[in-house]
């Protein structure tokens, strides 16, 4: 079978969603047309129907050797943008099942990892046509993030941890500073160290609320709502 036929078998079993036939013919091409254009585009291709077969491990591989073996590819911006949807879907189910797991260790790396590639895919390449999307993409994994760690620490707060509460209400603050999730990471961090009688603290994180978050929920009359119990605010 000509290099031609094989990707135009690839590319009609891809297309009726026989990705894993799709990707045996993608693995002959890259074969058969080493060291061409086409070669390239079956690596490309053959990447995504990995993911499309949720092959994730083979479709990041796959698309890591292409990032490596072509870093000056007209195709590197597709690749990048690629290699963040992966492991951006990957991880959507960010709160999936979250009742019935341990709160305190939960691997966010995939959302880490999609970040990375859609950062550099918007600078190095901030005119793609993938840019826009991986912005917003890029928007949704920070505030996913933090709102998962705000979780965490609601999680040790309510069952009385208050220290590791404050920590991670306090990494969240840190690290994802322009997030909305934010405003209750302060108020968190503020009865948690309340809780631990560390009155200075409290009376910073308090303070950055309010300066932060003037009309929050969390404040009444300019004061962190300290009387109000914990299962009336969640």
């Amino acid at each position: 079978m000509s290099t031609e036929k094989l990707y135009a078998e690839a590319k009609d079993e891809a297309a009726v969603g026989n990705y894993e036939r799709a990707a045996k013919f993608y693995e002959r091409l890259e074969g058969r047309a080493a060291g061409t254009l086409l070669s390239q585009q079956a690596q490309l291709e053959l990447a995504y129907v990995y993911y499309r077969s949720n092959e994730k491990a083979q479709a990041l591989a796959t698309i890591d050797r292409f990032i490596k073996l072509h870093p000056s590819s007209p195709a590197l911006d597709y690749a990048l943008y690629l290699r963040g949807i992966i492991n951006f879907n990957d991880n959507l189910g960010l709160f999936g099942n979250l009742a019935r797991q341990d709160l305190s260790e939960r691997d966010q790396q995939a959302s880490k990892d999609a970040f990375q590639s859609f950062k550099q895919l918007v600078e190095q390449f901030p005119a793609s046509t993938y840019a826009p999307d991986a912005r917003l993409r890029m928007n949704y994994i920070v505030n996913a993030l933090a709102a998962y760690e705000v979780h965490v620490a609601r999680y040790y707060y309510r069952r009385g941890a208050y220290l590791a509460a404050a920590n991670r209400a306090q990494q969240a603050v840190l690290d994802y500073q322009q997030s909305p999730a934010i405003e209750e990471a302060l108020y968190l961090m503020s009865r948690s160290y309340d809780r631990l009688g560390l009155t200075q603290l409290r009376d910073d994180a308090e303070r950055v609320l309010k300066t932060s978050f003037p009309d929050s929920g969390y404040l009444k009359g300019g004061v962190a709502k300290k009387d109000e119990p914990w299962w009336k605010l969640w």
